[in-house]
């Protein structure tokens, strides 16, 4: 089956169903990519063409899930853009030498884990004591990369960004899975992962949060959904809380409630 099989109405359908679901705005240039992964879910379905995973998407809105799945890109590592972890270290530090015991931290679309597990060992390496009360919330639109974040097993190749001595630390090893290195409970202890569409605030939670971790989503996103998904961060953050966003990402005009602090973070006014 080949992607000029696709009816353009068809596409137009499919971009505006995931569109509605979660604000991901998919160009004309993403045809092929969509093509190939409804593709998959065709297969999987025993479907024939397009059209007719189309008329199953309309009958069966669950189905909805199972396509942003397949369409959602979910591209991360540990420690992906480090110095972001370096300057959230250095401002732990700081805070908890002010008196702060208590912390809350957003990462949206936490991808597979690897991102809030990365802000869990920041955490655990930068305040090693037992007044500190630190969670994390991690939310993603994808049930498949949640699942793999409850897992929280990696493969090696995934690991090589973590130090040798944090591995140790925080993760078990089990030869005999291709998946071996699996995150101690200390550390998953710390995370709770929920789904969230981040194209439809209010979301169900009241803040203050000290930090929200929002990189390399807003991407995906046009200028309305950006918009709204900005004003709620505001909303949830404390006064002086820092919004990190991926460096492919530019806000300018869009976040008069924040100040520029250096590239990729923000402080909330």
């Amino acid at each position: 089956m080949t992607c000029a099989a696709i009816q353009p109405k068809t596409f137009e359908a499919i971009r505006e169903i995931v569109y509605t679901a979660s604000g991901i705005a998919l160009g004309p240039r993403k045809e092929a990519l969509v093509c190939a992964r409804v593709s998959k879910r065709m297969r999987a379905l025993g479907l024939a063409d397009y059209d007719a995973y189309l008329a199953y998407l309309e009958d069966n809105p669950h189905e909805t899930v199972d396509l942003l799945d397949a369409v959602s890109t979910n591209v991360t590592s540990f420690f992906r853009e480090g110095h972001h972890f370096e300057y959230l270290a250095d401002e732990l530090e700081r805070a908890y030498a002010d008196g702060q015991r208590r912390f809350r931290f957003w990462s949206a679309a936490c991808s597979t884990g690897e991102e809030p597990y990365s802000l869990a060992m920041v955490i655990k390496e930068t305040l090693p004591y037992p007044d500190v009360d630190a969670r994390i919330l991690a939310t993603d639109i994808s049930t498949q990369a949640l699942d793999a974040c409850e897992a929280a097993a990696y493969e090696d190749r995934h690991m090589t960004p973590v130090p040798q001595d944090l591995r140790e630390r925080w993760f078990t090893h089990h030869r005999s899975s291709d998946r071996p290195w699996v995150a101690k409970p200390a550390l998953k202890q710390m995370v709770v992962f929920r789904r969230m569409n981040l194209s439809a605030p209010p979301f169900p939670m009241r803040g203050p949060l000290d930090a929200v971790l929002c990189r390399n989503v807003m991407i995906y996103f046009d200028d309305a959904v950006r918009a709204r998904l900005l004003a709620e961060v505001g909303r949830l953050l404390k006064p002086g809380g820092l919004l990190v966003v991926g460096h492919a990402e530019s806000l300018a005009g869009m976040i008069s409630d924040f100040r520029y602090v250096k590239p990729s973070v923000y402080r909330k006014a």
